[in-house]
């Protein structure tokens, strides 16, 4: 049986502009480092993997995030845009805000675009999706009693 969820891992491309986005989010960077070696092949399944990690968490710290950039081997993803929303696979990282606003401004003002529009759930939420760097969508609720 699970324990619990430890974390959520992503490959990135570009690590700085990632780990920026998510530290403007408000995760707390808690870790870098590299990764390579045979014990990582292994567990990975790929041969003569280099990787850069980032390590993040949310304030509570019940929740962390593993941003990663492989330098070897090669990706081997093309450029072709954006998959749709029920392509299989993680479709986005929710997270509550204290002031939905003051996040998706300073989101905005790093590039961060709006998926659709800033909506009010019921009473309940405040509520919107954001794109950030490489396509990484975040859901953004703010509480509202």
């Amino acid at each position: 049986m699970v324990k619990r969820m430890d974390h959520v891992g992503i490959v990135v491309d570009d690590l700085a502009a990632a780990t920026a986005f998510f530290v403007e989010l408000g995760l707390e960077k808690t870790g870098e480092g590299s990764i390579e070696g045979a014990w990582a092949d292994r567990v990975v399944g790929l041969e003569g993997i280099r990787t850069d990690n980032v390590w993040l968490k949310t304030r509570d710290g019940q929740s962390q995030l593993e941003l990663s950039k492989f330098h070897a081997p090669a990706s081997g993803h093309d450029d072709q845009g954006f998959v749709p929303a029920n392509t299989p696979g993680i479709r986005h990282l929710a997270f509550i805000v204290d002031d939905l606003d003051v996040v998706v401004a300073g989101l905005r003002a790093r590039g961060a675009e709006l998926v659709g529009d800033v909506v009010r759930y019921e009473d309940v939420y405040l509520v919107c999706f954001v794109r950030g760097p490489e396509g990484i969508i975040v859901e953004l609720a703010e509480e509202l009693s």
